[in-house]
């Protein structure tokens, strides 16, 4: 893995780098990570977390590596979907196993606890393009795990599904730094703020359309 010159860990924009808070701290933080020897499981790690309640999307983590190694642009692609695949599934076994603890907690903190009967309605009707939907685009694919296993949506298909979304979402993502490179690395540093909050607005955009789903 290249150095941390390379990720921007070391004299990174200076006075730029001006984005404060937890989230920022805990960005720092995993990037910090994910420049040392073990750089390619931290964002194994990070893909899978985030497949169920990990706040920060692996993309950006992602970005940095392929800036790195632009080399192995795909092979970190390849590890962030098989990351995101498994945690989906650790996520639908939240759902399917621990639905009335955990997946309720959660359930409540997105606001769902009387939309179960119309989530299971919204899986038999779009059965899963609904996962597929929410694999690939700013829809909240964490909730959509969970649910999945609460109303016990075919497993195989759920795994299928969420593998080609990923994919196809995570290899974009890293052709395209490929392609544009550090520019993309830079920007993000120093508009973090900015970037976040179009993020939450994406995030937040995905849970109303779930809603008008329903």
């Amino acid at each position: 893995m290249a150095g941390n010159d390379a990720l921007g860990m070391n004299g990174t924009q200076g006075q730029e780098k001006t984005a404060t808070g937890p989230l920022k701290r805990l960005y720092d933080l995993c990037m910090a990570w994910i420049a040392g020897p073990h750089g390619v499981l931290a964002l194994f790690v990070i893909a899978f977390v985030e497949s169920s309640f990990f706040p920060i999307p692996p993309d950006v983590f992602l970005i940095a590596m392929v800036i790195a190694a632009p080399t192995r642009a795909f092979k970190f692609a390849a590890v962030c979907s098989l990351g995101s695949v498994l945690g989906g599934a650790f996520g639908y076994g939240l759902g399917y196993w621990f639905m009335d603890s955990i997946g309720q907690q959660i359930i409540t903190w997105y606001g769902f606890e009387d939309k179960y009967l119309r989530v299971q309605d919204l899986y038999r009707t779009y059965d899963a393009w609904a996962v597929g939907a929410a694999g690939f685009t700013p829809l909240p694919y964490k909730l959509f795990t969970i649910t999945a296993g609460a109303f016990n949506l075919d497993l195989v298909t759920f795994i299928v599904v969420s593998a080609v979304s990923r994919a196809a979402r995570f290899f974009l993502v890293a052709a395209f730094i490929w392609k544009f490179g550090a520019p993309v690395r830079r920007y993000i540093d120093k508009y973090f703020n900015i970037l976040s909050i179009v993020f939450m607005v994406l995030l937040i955009g995905g849970f109303v359309l779930v809603k008008m789903m329903l």
